[in-house]
């Protein structure tokens, strides 16, 4: 006789148990104003167009506790958010052009590591110890990677500026290694943290 395995319920599930419209319209809203406040937080670099944001902490911590459904919901109303110009992409920027952009391959892939993460978390639970969130990170962060990198240096054979995929990866891969291990690291503690305080495993 086959056992069905049951899903692990997101965060937010547990917090806020009785879904309603209103309550997935806030989630999402609250979930995009979240991104918007950590993409404040903007270092440019003079050698790439892309910067070093706290938005990567903000996408996967969404994705994790929303879920998959709701954390890509969540990311896809950040993106039209900055669509219509409002100053929520990095560094209080917003516009159509800056998803045309040379970051606009990671703006994109927002949605789907939300998603990717939020998928892990209901799955298998990861999000309920220190290795499985850090997985969890991982595996978002690679995502915005993968659709991030290949964008950029379309960009910049579009733009004649395409130096190789040394190059590519010295503007947008290697410098930011560093700060998305911390990141993922942050969340590791946090995530598995709160479902101690919760008395949840």
């Amino acid at each position: 006789m086959k056992t069905e395995v049951l899903p692990y319920p997101p965060l937010v599930k547990t917090l806020w148990p009785h879904r309603t419209l209103a309550r997935d319209l806030a989630l999402i809203l609250a979930g995009s104003l979240l991104v918007a406040l950590a993409a404040r937080i903007s270092i440019p670099l003079p050698f790439t167009p892309v910067p070093i944001t706290g938005q990567t902490l903000a996408i996967l911590l969404v994705g994790a506790a929303l879920g998959s459904r709701l954390g890509f919901l969540s990311l896809l109303a950040y993106l039209a958010e900055g669509a219509m110009g409002l100053p929520v992409f990095a560094g209080g920027t917003g516009g159509l052009a800056k998803i045309l952009g040379p970051t606009g391959g990671f703006l994109l892939a927002f949605p789907l590591a939300a998603g990717l993460v939020g998928l892990l978390v209901e799955r298998f639970g990861l999000d309920r110890s220190f290795p499985g969130t850090l997985l969890a990170m991982l595996a978002g962060n690679a995502l915005l990677y993968l659709v991030g990198l290949p964008w950029l240096a379309a960009w910049l054979m579009g733009a004649g500026k395409f130096a190789g995929t040394g190059a590519l990866l010295a503007m947008g891969l290697f410098p930011f290694i560093p700060g998305d291990l911390v990141k993922a690291v942050v969340a590791a503690l946090v995530l598995p943290s709160a479902w101690k305080v919760l008395g949840r495993r």
